[in-house]
């Protein structure tokens, strides 16, 4: 019966380790799926859409191979064919059966120039990130259906024609481990039963010899008896020695099959952690997704700093203009033109590149687009926190600040929608407002000109209004000066007006909103 359990364990041991072994060969699936994309090298732009990136689940490994110069980027879809919506370019979608097909996408709207053909896709601001390399291109993104990715080398040269998109694929075998090693143990459980068998078998062959008489005992040697006695256990030891041997090997092809599985032949019995339950935020029903991400603001402000930077340096006012419009360039080219004729005329604040502290992008697919940041100063010698209006006019255009003013340190800002949320852009005449935005500079200068007198005053907090302030102390400082130098031969006024620059207004969450206005004070002197 010992050989009968004996052949049932080697057979279902035989089972179990061939079906392991299987699994991390013969039945072990290939470890990733690729889509291979070969355009004709015709045009500049090559956009593969989000639907080829998620036609298979999980992160979509990028690879680009060109003669020289490889750019790639990604954004949202709808802004990628904004941005190339006056070139043609090559589309890469899939059909309904999932097939990779490319098509030539022509121009729907008139080139504003003939640079658009030319046009560098480099350190566009619609862009979420970009790469860039000589050669050949490959990084790990993980995007979703609504985003797509812009292939291209610089602009004017026909795009890369080879690339590959490739995504991984769970090849895992949970269970292998467990049969090559549960086989492992049967096939020794029936070398035992094997050994135990022969055993067995050895033992009923010995011949039998009936009992007789005893013959009258002796004194045996002491001598002889220990040769006995040692020629018996030498017999046990040899014997037990042939059982180890065979054991032995049952263990080593155990050993052996399991030295050759990893981690992933094994279940992941690891608990999960339960992520901490967050706060729901409900973004309405039919809103636009929000101008651009924390990420993308915090780019933009480090390339506005930077450029005007080099321009207050420089004194250059078409640099500035890079990144600088309306009221702010205006404020700029003053100063410029001021330093450039008195040697003692101060600079103005420099904008700072971090740390944004808040973003507060407008809601919408159109442009132009708006994006407000509150920026502090890195620099601890001079402290300050500055709060931009930045806008984008088109597509092709890079954002610019378009007002740009200091924050004092008591200055309560209110609640304001997260940036993944964003907010929605308060027309000028709006009714729903204490007051509308295009009537605040207008109101703003009343007081400027009449004090508590204006009709406007008890609707601004004038009480912690640093900047009224100032200029009604700057009133008095100009007067008293005229007065010691041009008394009697001289007078001067002052006067406020509402400048000409368009409002900028985002909705805040208590049904208020954050409202940049323009307004010009002047200081006329002049003879008696």
């Amino acid at each position: 019966m010992r050989f009968v359990w004996a052949v049932v364990a080697f057979v279902i041991a035989a089972a179990m380790i061939g079906a392991g072994i299987a699994q991390r060969t013969v039945f072990q699936g290939p470890s990733e799926a690729s889509a291979n994309v070969q355009t004709d090298g015709s045009e500049a732009y090559t956009l593969i859409d989000g639907s080829v990136l998620t036609s298979v689940p999980g992160a979509q490994t990028l690879r680009v191979e060109g003669d020289g110069e490889v750019f790639a980027s990604y954004g949202r879809t709808a802004d990628m064919k904004a941005w190339l919506a006056d070139v043609p370019y090559t589309a890469v979608t899939v059909d309904g059966e999932g097939t990779v097909q490319t098509a030539t996408v022509e121009p729907t709207v008139t080139p504003a120039s003939d640079a658009a053909a030319g046009r560098s896709p480099v350190d566009s601001d619609l862009w979420l990130d970009e790469y860039e390399q000589t050669g050949s291109l490959s990084t790990t993104l993980q995007l979703p259906s609504d985003m797509s990715v812009l292939v291209a080398s610089d602009g004017t040269a026909p795009a890369p024609s080879n690339i590959s998109v490739t995504w991984p694929i769970d090849n895992s075998t949970p269970w292998a481990g467990p049969l090559i090693v549960g086989g492992g143990i049967v096939l020794f459980i029936g070398v035992v039963l094997y050994v135990l068998g022969i055993l067995h078998v050895r033992r009923r062959r010995r011949p039998r010899r009936k009992g007789l008489p005893l013959p009258v005992t002796e004194p045996i040697s002491t001598v002889d008896a220990d040769a006995e006695a040692k020629g018996v256990v030498s017999r046990s030891r040899r014997g037990g020695a042939r059982r180890a041997l065979i054991a032995v090997p049952a263990l080593g092809v155990s050993v052996a099959l399991m030295a050759g599985c990893s981690a992933d032949a094994w279940p992941q019995l690891a608990a999960t952690e339960t992520p901490s339950p967050t706060p729901t935020v409900i973004v309405p029903e039919g809103q636009f997704p929000p101008a651009v991400t924390e990420a993308q603001a915090q780019r933009i402000v480090s390339r506005v700093s930077s450029t005007v930077a080099e321009a207050d340096s420089a004194l250059d006012a078409n640099a500035a203009s890079q990144r600088l419009a309306g009221p702010a360039l205006a404020e700029r080219q003053t100063n410029y033109t001021l330093r450039a004729a008195l040697s003692d005329r101060p600079a103005l604040p420099a904008i700072p590149a971090e740390p944004v502290q808040i973003v507060l992008p407008q809601t919408t697919a159109a442009w132009p687009r708006t994006v407000m940041t509150v920026v502090e100063s890195a620099d601890a010698a001079t402290p300050t926190t500055t709060i931009m209006m930045l806008t984008q006019d088109s597509p092709w255009d890079e954002y610019k600040a378009s007002y740009v003013g200091n924050l004092e340190a008591s200055t309560n800002l209110p609640e304001l929608a997260a940036p993944y949320v964003g907010a929605t852009q308060v027309p000028p005449d709006s009714s729903f407002l204490v007051l509308a935005p295009d009537k605040v500079a207008a109101a703003y200068a009343d007081i400027i000109n009449n004090g508590d007198k204006s009709a406007s005053y008890a609707t601004f907090d004038t009480a912690n209004d640093l900047l009224l302030s100032a200029i009604q102390a700057n009133k008095t400082q100009r007067t008293d000066e005229l007065n010691q130098t041009g008394a009697g031969t001289a007078q001067i006024s002052f006067s406020a007006s509402a400048g000409p620059a368009t409002p900028i207004a985002l909705a805040t969450l208590d049904t208020g909103a954050i409202v940049a206005v323009n307004v010009y004070e002047s200081d006329t002197a002049k003879p008696t």
